[in-house]
């Protein structure tokens, strides 16, 4: 059942889930997050349907978050690999991850982060692209940018 589609809306965030909405589309980014680039390993590790799988690794080839490379000519099989615009979506991975660490794993993470450099386990923290300063919630206020069509995209007051 598809649902409505957002590509009217002027809103990234929209336009974000245009692309990822879908139910096993961020499983499947996670999963090539963590290296795997072959079809009958997403289908193994995920469990989804070979159809469903398939259309959503098209889908994610359209909108150039994924690229498909042979590794085989006889029969031709292939890799899957994130896109420098795949790639990018590591950060709303880990978040999405990182709140479900929170609220919805009583047992505690089913998987952690290390960073390489320093070898200790982290959590991506929100910080200032400009000053370096952690920020909350509290201290974000929403501007109209230079997108903007809909003055109605910021609540008044």
């Amino acid at each position: 059942m598809r649902r409505t589609s957002f590509e009217d809306m002027n809103c990234s965030l929209a336009q974000c889930l245009e692309v990822v909405g879908e139910w096993w589309t961020l499983l499947i980014v996670r999963d090539a997050l963590f290296g795997v680039t072959r079809f009958d390993d997403f289908h193994a590790r995920l469990g989804i349907a070979r159809n469903v799988l398939t259309q959503r690794l098209e889908h994610l080839m359209e909108h150039g978050v994924l690229t498909r490379e042979p590794y085989q000519d006889n029969p031709v099989r292939y890799d899957y690999r994130l896109t420098t615009k795949g790639r990018s979506l590591w950060l709303v991975v880990t978040a999405m991850r990182q709140w479900g660490d929170e609220w919805a794993a009583p047992d505690g993470p089913p998987v952690q982060t290390r960073h390489a450099a320093c070898g200790n386990l982290v959590t991506v923290e929100p910080v200032c692209s400009e000053c370096g300063e952690r920020i909350a919630l509290r201290d974000l206020r929403p501007v109209l940018g230079p997108g903007a069509k809909d003055p109605y995209l910021i609540p008044a007051g």
